[in-house]
């Protein structure tokens, strides 16, 4: 983790300082500082993108892709993924220790994707690293990649959004708002301190992360997985799933299969997440959108950019539809950018880029390669 103590001007107008910057680096860092890709994560991620999470045991989100001799290789190249500003695994957030001396919470300034941007672009500036060989990302994480050429534009020299949008629809904004409204109505809430109380609102946490995990998937893939094969459940009668946090609605003794992975996805969210940057990590992508500041115009903020983009979706991914990353590509176009689109077949939805997707895969490995060729980049020493 770095400490800056001089700390950030926000978006808002509120200086956070100081500025804990929490992060993980894999492979090695050239001579020339050349060879530095940012992998930005999702709303729910952090920085343990390639080795054991400390909380869960678990692999890292995307051990997949990244590591020796894979798509994003660290025998080549350094990576770096960094837990976004109002996070809660070490970047400043919400349960950090505000003016006060108690945490933030919901005192907590409001932030943007830029602000999470802008904070990102100091550790590397700590580091050295005048520029980036790549910034890679998906969902939120895309956002991030996008983000980091409209405001350092001289500072990324291929670019890769994946499963995102240059904006937040209504559609979108209208599903955090329910999850955010769960977390309200939760009786442990108290008003956002409730660390005061001993307390965590584990029920509506849990809710919101249900809610959200939904729109992660796509019918096909919770047709595929569960159908509508139902269980036993042993609980039914105590009115709890293991652990308390969400009751149970079986009315017959019976729950379905795909009623139980819910409850288990928002079970075990809740001891590795914080609600109020829950709360202030929506309302970011809530925020976002690239056209805002250029009256509509989505091409505006990349003219003249120099950067190489590859943007991918995926055919069921109804969160963030391919439509939106065509959108994105023909702003691009238009703004006379070097970008190719790919959309990847698959029934996995949203959450396709965090799984096993050969196509993915070898998009990654091709883009990575080819800007690497183009750039006349050597493998780091």
């Amino acid at each position: 983790m770095l400490r800056l103590e001089q700390g950030l001007l926000l978006e808002c107008g509120q200086h956070l300082a100081p500025l804990d910057i929490a992060y993980r680096t894999y492979g090695t860092l050239s001579a020339a500082r050349d060879n530095a890709i940012l992998v930005c994560h999702a709303l729910t991620g952090d920085q343990y993108l390639g080795d054991t999470h400390p909380l869960t045991g678990k692999p890292g989100w995307w051990s997949r892709m990244v590591g020796p001799g894979l798509p994003i290789d660290t025998d080549r190249f350094h990576v770096i993924c960094i837990n976004v500003l109002g996070g809660c695994m070490g970047s400043t957030g919400p349960r950090s220790i505000g003016p006060r001396g108690e945490p933030w919470g919901t005192e907590f300034p409001p932030i943007t994707i830029r602000d999470m941007v802008r904070a990102q672009a100091l550790l590397l500036d700590h580091f050295g690293i005048e520029r980036l060989f790549a910034a890679i990302g998906g969902s939120m994480g895309g956002m991030q990649v996008l983000e980091w050429v409209a405001t350092y534009p001289e500072r990324v020299f291929a670019a890769m959004p994946i499963a995102t949008a240059p904006f937040h629809s209504a559609q979108n904004i209208a599903f955090n708002e329910v999850s955010r409204q769960a977390i309200f109505a939760d009786p442990e809430w108290h008003a956002g301190r409730y660390w005061a109380h001993d307390a965590v609102p584990a029920r509506g946490l849990a809710v919101a992360r249900m809610m959200a995990h939904i729109t992660y998937l796509s019918e096909e893939a919770l047709t595929r997985k569960f159908g509508r094969r139902v269980r036993r459940d042993p609980k039914a009668s105590a009115g709890s799933t293991p652990g308390g946090t969400i009751g149970t609605a079986s009315l017959f003794g019976e729950m379905f299969e795909v009623e139980s992975y819910l409850r288990h996805q928002g079970s075990s969210f809740v001891r590795r997440f914080d609600a109020n940057s829950y709360l202030t990590i929506t309302r970011a992508m809530d925020y976002f959108d690239l056209s805002a500041e250029h009256e509509g115009d989505l091409s505006a903020p990349f003219r003249g950019v120099a950067t190489r983009f590859c943007v991918v979706s995926f055919s069921s991914d109804w969160l963030f539809p391919t439509s939106q990353s065509r959108l994105m590509a023909r702003a691009l176009n238009r703004a006379g950018v070097n970008v190719s689109f790919v959309e990847i077949e698959s029934d996995r939805g949203h959450d396709a880029f965090l799984l096993d997707e050969p196509d993915l895969d070898r998009t990654v490995r091709g883009f990575i390669n080819g800007a690497a060729e183009h750039a006349g980049l050597k493998a780091a020493h």
